[in-house]
């Protein structure tokens, strides 16, 4: 278990973004469309190695739900009903520190894709 734990889970009132703030200081606002475009479910990452998908149409997503699993993460619900994402402290504190990074590889692997963030029809 990690020394660096939340001290505060809080959902933007318009739900479109979580600010988790760490017992070290550290504060990240993380949008609700990252959240699950990078969900840990394996309807997301798939469950083995080269399965993970691209989830496209996910920009105006919101967060309707957090729920605490143990006292190690929280599993976010996402008005598009996906729920199955179970977010560690540290899966969270990652997405704070590199979130832009992984956030762009996201959007390139749409390009490349010919996928787009506003909807989610696939090319044919």
């Amino acid at each position: 278990m990690s020394d660096i734990w939340p001290t505060e889970l809080k959902v933007t009132k318009n739900r479109q973004q979580l600010v988790v703030t760490f017992n070290n200081g550290e504060s990240f606002t993380l949008s609700a469309e990252m959240l699950r475009v990078l969900s840990p479910s394996a309807e997301v990452q798939g469950h083995g190695p080269g399965q993970k998908l691209t989830v496209p149409g996910k920009r105006n997503v919101a967060i309707i739900s957090m729920t605490p699993t143990g006292n190690y993460a929280v599993r976010i619900g996402f008005d598009d009903m996906h729920d199955t994402g179970i977010f560690t402290w540290s899966y969270l504190r990652e997405l704070g520190e590199r979130g832009e990074e992984l956030f762009a590889a996201y959007e390139n692997e749409l390009n490349e894709k010919g996928m787009n963030r506003d909807t989610s029809e696939k090319p044919r």
